[in-house]
């Protein structure tokens, strides 16, 4: 059980994301931005105040306050429409001042951060206060100061723009203080360049304000779903858009490193890396809502990344499909309210994860239901992945949620085994894949009378964690949506009810797996961890598609309220606290939302739709009613 513990930070989601497509920043609703990485999500950060305090790297901008006193926070703060532009107001004895934060969407240029300040009502003392560390907090800049501003460590540079007049500078920060006055506007450009190389362009603020609304506007007008709650879908999806790599096609996990799972625990990780599970589960979300090219981007990227050689398949890669991301401490900084340690790189790396294959080969399949045109190439890749899986099946492997304990035999990977082959049985079938359609069948039955026997357990009704565990798993509660048990089989509910009681304790929020808090469990760690919110949306789904619409609607409805006001979740909540957790934004709980609202927008249209046969129309009705009685 998470405990809260006393710091100066503000709440991880008390932040806005802002990006280019390549990196992304969070600003905290002081005004602060606290996380930045350059030039790239996965490089070092500038600013890692967020792990530690703002002498480690932030830039504010806000009401000026005094020195003693903490900065105020917005009043008001929200994206402008469909973009990610973030609006953030405050109100002052004085008068009214209006933030405007983003990123322009790289187009040849180097990364930059805008804020533009606009004088609302009366007037307002004004004051930035610039602190860029590089090597995450740990580098001091040198600063030069004349027309412009440069700060240079090493290989980086920053340089500041201002439309003000020149600013201060002591031990390594620069400051600018102002009075603003209804209908002036104050313009700020922060770039990055190599150190080496000639001074960047000198950024046009107000051009690349509009050039980036128009970007996302026109991004999110391809956007098909139009059921409930279109504003938190579309917000989600924006958000994985942020968080693909648009020179590769690549989509990371999150923007930051090391955000606790559990406050002043050790569960922190980097999660500034492509997995292809994640990835995968990503594209399905925004297939399901009319977005084709970042689905031909990342078959590009995947193809490209993992070459001719699947059998050396990694559960993770770089943004460009690098294979290295050695795990080490950074342990100068303190880390989010004391949880230590702070890690960049990822030593799950190297772990075995059977139910990456069936991710990535049902994606590939939905791509092409969804109007991705045929490649040869990937062909090629889904019957190696078939390979592989029939070479390593029987195995035991580390398990989706990358455990630390040590191999079992994980009931939810031998279920995606079985998702591999089957969804390649269907493409032969429909004469879209080339394979041994017979050898293919059997090996679909031999894993699923596997599964059967061994992760079942017959006297309470339900699959368990593992081969021969007592203990349950959330990731069972895909069951419905693979297709391995018909969705009314009495197997399948049985374990979706006996994941909710036990998993669940609220019947909402629901944990991956049992952790006491106090002794080392399945994963290898001590402590605890809050409720993961993906696992949470499984429970909608599953509850949708056992029968339970209306039980799946209010756990989704409930899901909403706990998005900060911005639309934006992390990886988890605590719900004794009442806080996000974990790395944030986080896109499997953005892609959670997005996947569940389509499918229960789907079920509730197909409940209305008329069905020709009257008799098929009343058992559908009768089976839902009877599952919502139960």
């Amino acid at each position: 059980m998470t405990t809260q513990l006393t710091s100066a930070r503000p709440l991880i989601e008390d932040h806005a994301l802002i990006g280019d497509m390549q990196t992304a920043a969070l600003v905290a609703l002081d005004g602060t931005i606290d996380w930045l990485c350059l030039p790239r999500f996965d490089s070092a950060a500038a600013f890692a105040g967020l792990l530690g305090t703002d002498e480690h790297g932030s830039w504010r901008l806000g009401p000026a306050a005094p020195a003693d006193a903490p900065a105020p926070s917005a009043d008001r703060r929200r994206y402008r429409g469909e973009t990610l532009v973030v609006e953030s107001e405050w109100d002052t004895a004085t008068g009214t001042v209006r933030v405007l934060d983003f990123m322009p969407p790289r187009d040849g240029h180097a990364p930059q951060v805008i804020r533009i300040v606009e004088g609302v009502r009366g007037t307002v003392e004004m004051q930035s206060v610039l602190s860029p560390r590089f090597g995450y907090g740990k580098r001091l800049p040198w600063i030069l100061m004349g027309a412009r501003t440069a700060a240079v460590s090493g290989p980086d540079a920053l340089w500041l723009d201002t439309s003000l007049f020149h600013g201060t500078e002591k031990d390594g920060v620069v400051h600018h203080a102002w009075t603003i006055t209804a209908g002036e506007c104050v313009t700020f450009a922060l770039s990055w360049h190599p150190s080496h190389a000639p001074s960047p362009q000198v950024p046009d603020a107000e051009a690349a304000l509009a050039s980036t609304v128009s970007f996302w506007e026109g991004w999110v007008e391809q956007l098909t779903y139009d059921g409930p709650h279109r504003e938190a879908v579309a917000r989600a999806l924006i958000t994985l858009k942020a968080l693909t790599h648009s020179p590769t096609g690549g989509i990371i996990a999150a923007p930051t490193t090391s955000l606790p799972e559990e406050l002043g625990g050790v569960r922190n990780w980097d999660y500034r890396y492509v997995w292809l599970r994640d990835a995968a589960v990503t594209l399905s979300a925004l297939l399901r809502t009319g977005y084709r090219d970042e689905a031909v981007a990342w078959r590009r990227w995947l193809l490209r990344t993992l070459g001719g050689d699947p059998h050396n398949l990694q559960i993770m890669y770089r943004l460009d499909g690098r294979r290295d991301m050695p795990e080490r401490e950074l342990d100068w900084l303190p880390g989010y309210e004391g949880s230590q340690p702070v890690r960049v790189g990822n030593e799950a790396v190297d772990q075995l994860q059977l139910d990456v294959p069936g991710e990535v080969i049902e994606t590939l399949a939905l791509a092409h239901e969804h109007g991705v045109a045929r490649c040869e190439s990937t062909e090629g890749l889904i019957l190696k992945l078939v390979d592989y899986v029939r070479e390593h099946w029987r195995g035991p492997d580390d398990g989706i949620w990358e455990v630390r304990g040590g191999r079992r035999h994980f009931t939810h990977s031998k279920i995606m085994c079985w998702v591999a082959v089957d969804r390649a049985v269907r493409l032969v079938e429909q004469g879209l894949l080339d394979g041994d359609l017979d050898d293919l069948v059997r090996l679909r039955e031999e894993i699923h009378a596997d599964v059967c026997e061994n992760g079942y357990d017959s006297a309470r009704n339900t699959f368990t964690q593992s081969y021969g565990s007592t203990d349950l798993d959330a990731s069972l509660l895909l069951l419905p949506r693979t297709g391995f048990l018909p969705a009314d089989d009495p197997r399948v509910i049985g374990t979706v009810d006996a994941v909710r009681r036990e998993l669940a304790p609220d019947g909402v929020l629901v944990h991956r797996y049992p952790t006491d808090g106090r002794n080392v469990g399945l994963d290898g760690l001590p402590g605890g961890e809050g409720a993961f919110l993906l696992c949470s949306f499984w429970l909608v789904d599953a509850l949708a598609l056992t029968g339970r619409l209306t039980q799946g609607e209010r756990v989704f409805e409930h899901l909403l309220t706990l998005r900060s006001p911005e639309g934006l979740l992390a990886e988890e909540y605590d719900p004794v606290v009442g806080r996000q957790l974990g790395n944030f934004p986080q896109a499997y709980s953005m892609l959670g939302l997005a996947n569940s609202a389509v499918l229960l927008d789907h079920l509730r249209k197909a409940m209305a739709a008329p069905i020709r046969d009257p008799e098929s129309r009343v058992q559908f009705r009768a089976a839902m009613s009877t599952a919502e009685a139960k």
